[in-house]
């Protein structure tokens, strides 16, 4: 993980649950002094208590390590929320439909911030029959370029990869289709809405 859980963060979950020091370390097995020394930082956790202590806490081992509980709002599944993840170690793509905790290769991904299309990215959609096409007037070189581009409804999402010397374009279903987003390895997160007359 990009960073190891803090007694901070211990404390405050465990006195949202309303839990002593006691009860917490009955729960693993441990001392309450060992309890109260993560607390106030004069030792740490073992890696291998991390698991029942998540546990114990009742969230997840990789929200303990973000330092809160994720609580996905998103109940009726709306896709139009749908968050995306972009590892930059290894280039992995991930999307949810709602609020998460992603990691890869041992980072907490946040999730991508879209920006309006700039002229050095701007996205051009065009009605394409029952098709959308998209393009990104964009540089593939092995440096920079466009990852992938991606197009939202509130059905799904269908998702391109793209690859460096490659074209920046993409044809996609049209129906109900609201965004198309394109990722630059460079700039970020790139969004364009769609008219639902061309969708």
């Amino acid at each position: 993980m990009d960073k190891y859980v803090t007694g901070a963060v211990i404390r405050r979950l465990r006195e949202e649950r309303n839990m002593t020091q006691e009860e917490l370390a009955e729960k693993l097995f441990v001392s309450s002094k060992a309890i109260s020394k993560w607390e106030t930082g004069k030792g740490l956790p073992d890696i291998t208590l991390l698991e029942p202590l998540a546990a114990a806490l009742g969230i997840s081992t990789i929200e303990l390590f973000a330092g809160e509980d994720v609580i996905n709002m998103n109940k009726a599944s709306n896709m139009l929320r749908t968050k995306f993840y972009v590892c930059p170690v290894c280039g992995n793509i991930i999307h949810s439909s709602g609020e998460a905790v992603v990691s890869c290769c041992g980072i907490t991904l946040p999730p991508l911030e879209a920006e309006e299309s700039d002229e050095a990215h701007s996205i051009h959609v065009e009605k394409d029959g029952s098709e959308l096409y998209a393009a990104v007037d964009h540089p593939m070189t092995k440096g920079h370029y466009i990852s992938f581009l991606a197009a939202l409804s509130d059905q799904g999402v269908q998702l391109i990869k793209l690859y460096p010397e490659g074209m920046a374009d993409a044809r996609f279903s049209s129906s109900r289709v609201r965004k198309v987003f394109a990722y630059c390895n460079r700039h970020g997160f790139f969004e364009v809405r769609v008219s639902r007359k061309k969708a």
